[in-house]
């Protein structure tokens, strides 16, 4: 079932959300209509908060890309990105390294606005399954940054937070749809 995705203004999307303290048929009926969603809308990630829901859950699918990481590994061990893909994840913790890497991101919670966002490009996330398992995650390119961006969700902070002074004035016209009236 597709599922509304709400919008910048709408205070769901700057909660701190809580844990998903058990996976019930309620959460795993809500992760597959997430992904129905983000593929609906052409996307590669959906974070709970965007679907109004505030808990530390959300998806991820770069899988139309095989070529969008140079490595991939899952509890240690290295992994083929088909192996995991799509991902449905809950109570990530986040750990970042490398250098930043400054790339054009989108949200759709803020629909037609693209902006360079710098963000560290290499992650370890360790995270839950909806089987209960315990994932941990290390991987660069457009995973990492998929994983920051929905992971930003779930703590009430959007792409746009995370841009330079320039960036956000060259984008403020393409937000006064957003603006409340």
């Amino acid at each position: 079932m597709l599922l509304e995705i709400v919008q910048l203004g709408d205070p769901v999307l700057r909660e701190k959300c809580a844990a998903v303290t058990e996976v019930t048929e309620d959460i795993i009926t809500l992760a597959e209509n997430m992904l129905e969603t983000m593929y609906h809308a052409n996307g590669v990630g959906l974070a709970a908060p965007q679907i109004a829901r505030a808990i530390r859950m959300a998806v991820i699918d770069v899988s139309h890309d095989l070529e969008c990481v140079n490595f991939l590994k899952v509890n240690g061990q290295d992994t083929d990105l088909l192996d995991i893909m799509p991902l449905v994840f809950l109570n990530p913790e986040l750990e970042l390294d490398g250098a930043r890497a400054v790339e054009t991101e989108g949200c759709l919670s803020i629909r037609g606005v693209r902006a360079p966002v710098g963000r560290p490009s290499i992650v370890k996330v360790k995270c839950t399954t909806l089987d209960g398992e315990t994932l941990e995650i290390e991987t660069d390119g457009l995973l990492a940054r998929a994983f920051q961006h929905e992971i930003d969700h779930l703590d009430g902070v959007l792409f746009l937070d995370r841009l330079s002074p320039a960036a956000k004035m060259a984008i403020r016209k393409q937000l006064k749809p957003f603006s409340p009236q």
